[in-house]
């Protein structure tokens, strides 16, 4: 009898056994919203008070598992959408935007398939100064005619820590049922990190038209003195046609001093058409956990008579209109942001 009770026992154990052998799935997020003031200082538009979202960093929400398959190797997933918290809103460019992929991870590196970061991407993020937040940020350098940062329909490989290089790479397949242009993109990027000092390299070409092949260049550097954290970067597009390349050169830093983190830092965009805009930005966070800081920041461009540019926070981008050209825009926000 007790032979039988011992075996019903081990049986209904069974189970358990096999739910803590699948995937591990963590469900995590941010919520970030301020209250702000922008000013396009375009002829005709006065300030206006805004709600916003994602200020230092976009508002989302994930989802992310592996699973151990034995002898070091791991598959893994992760799903990551966008939510605009002053309207609930999903992210305007689709539910699962952000990241949406699913790979295997071992002793050679990991490879994803899905929507993921391109290689340029993780050079302009570790290289801000403004850690990809607040108004100014090397976000200003993604988008229409500039540099591309997630990549749909792709395949992407990085390796494993190799003495403090990092290597990337990536191919995101244009799907067109065309041989020329075929809308493929290639691209790769380098890091390298060894304590305080960091350096990163990438490059990425698309052919989206028959006539040539658009091209994105990024360089990084940064270096952590302790208590300050010195960045910069340089950012280039260089999409198919005349005078369409683009350009955005940043430094700065964030100075941390207890719960308290100081930024500053200064940029310029240009266009080859002449046209040019000078900025800068100020912000200031405070720690009240581990998991929330309260956010105050400011950023402001100057354009010259040919340039309408505009900056670019984590949740969005605030610009004049194309027509207002020498108008400087500005933006002030108080935000709170909480991590889950």
């Amino acid at each position: 009898m007790k032979k039988k009770s011992l075996a019903i026992a081990m049986l209904s154990l069974l189970p358990l056994a096999a739910a803590q052998a699948q995937t591990s799935v963590q469900i995590y997020g941010i919520a970030d919203a301020s209250v702000g003031i922008e000013d396009t200082d375009a002829p005709g538009e006065d300030s206006r008070t805004v709600i916003s979202s994602g200020t230092q960093s976009t508002s989302r929400i994930g989802f992310r598992g592996t699973e151990d398959l034995g002898n070091g190797l791991k598959a893994l997933f992760n799903i990551e959408a966008g939510v605009a918290l002053d309207s609930g809103a999903q992210d305007a460019a689709g539910t699962f935007q952000r990241r949406a992929v699913v790979g295997l991870q071992g002793s050679f590196g990991t490879v994803t398939i899905g929507r993921e970061y391109g290689p340029i991407a993780a050079v302009a993020q570790s290289a801000d100064p403004l850690g990809h937040g607040f108004y100014g940020s090397t976000l200003t350098s993604f988008g229409n005619g500039r540099l591309t940062r997630r990549l749909s329909n792709s395949v992407n490989y990085k390796s494993n820590d190799l003495s403090g290089l990092t290597f990337l790479a990536a191919y995101s397949a244009g799907e067109r049922q065309t041989d020329d242009p075929s809308g493929n993109l290639v691209g790769a990027a380098v890091e390298y990190k060894n304590g305080p000092l960091y350096l990163g390299a990438g490059y990425q070409q698309t052919e989206r038209l028959a006539t040539g092949d658009d091209k994105e260049y990024a360089l990084g550097a940064g270096y952590n003195f302790g208590a300050f954290d010195l960045r910069a970067a340089y950012l280039e597009a260089d999409p198919t046609g005349a005078n369409n390349e683009y350009k955005f050169i940043t430094l700065g830093g964030v100075f941390t001093s207890g719960p308290n983190k100081f930024y500053l830092s200064g940029h310029q965009q240009k266009l080859a058409t002449g046209a040019k805009g000078n900025g800068f930005s100020v912000a200031y966070s405070y720690t009240l956990s581990k998991r929330t800081n309260l956010y105050s920041s400011y950023g402001r461009v100057r354009n010259n008579g040919r340039a309408a540019f505009g900056l670019a926070s984590a949740g969005g981008t605030f610009a004049p209109p194309a027509t207002a050209l020498g108008a400087d825009p500005s933006v002030f926000n108080v935000g709170v942001r909480h991590s889950f």
